[in-house]
């Protein structure tokens, strides 16, 4: 098992993409910067477990600071839709969650890497997150980001 990941860096333009959100529509990455929003877009491993679920709150909780600052949320992990709606009900997340569970969109801004855990080694989604302006360049990227308190940190550096 060999860890090829890509890994990007602020400057870079933000690899584009079209991917799937909970309710079967399409979401392009260049269609949402030219409408003149910036986006987060962040990895997490699973919905529903509980370092996930930490993160998706404190981003429920500063939504509305993040939008009114101009940027869209977006979170990305391999489960499914039913699994994202669950997620999004169960806790009130105002943002769309991508379904990549061919885990290309995660290949393709480096987050599907080598891990391990209890000895084991295994690939894996690093929870991530990648903060793209209007031009799609990354203005900040974060690969293995603490799950508590990752958001205040990102508001700290972005508002």
């Amino acid at each position: 098992m060999t860890n090829d990941a890509v890994t990007l860096e602020v400057g870079q333009k933000a690899p584009d993409f079209e991917a799937e959100i909970t309710n079967g529509e399409k979401i392009k990455l260049s269609d949402v910067l030219s409408s003149g929003e910036k986006v987060i877009l962040y990895f997490y491993p699973k919905d529903s477990t509980p370092g996930c679920t930490v993160q998706a709150c404190d981003f429920r909780d500063n939504y509305s600071i993040l939008q009114d600052a101009g940027f869209k949320v977006i979170g990305v992990s391999k489960d499914s839709s039913k699994s994202h709606q669950k997620f999004i009900d169960k806790h009130d997340l105002p943002f769309d969650l991508i379904v990549d569970s061919e885990i290309e969109l995660h290949q393709l801004y480096g987050v599907w890497r080598e891990k391990m855990n209890y000895g084991k080694t295994y690939m894996g989604t690093s929870r991530s997150t990648f903060v793209i302006d209007t031009d799609g360049n990354l203005i900040s990227v974060a690969y293995n980001v603490r799950a508590s308190g990752h958001v205040e940190r990102l508001l700290k550096e972005l508002v």
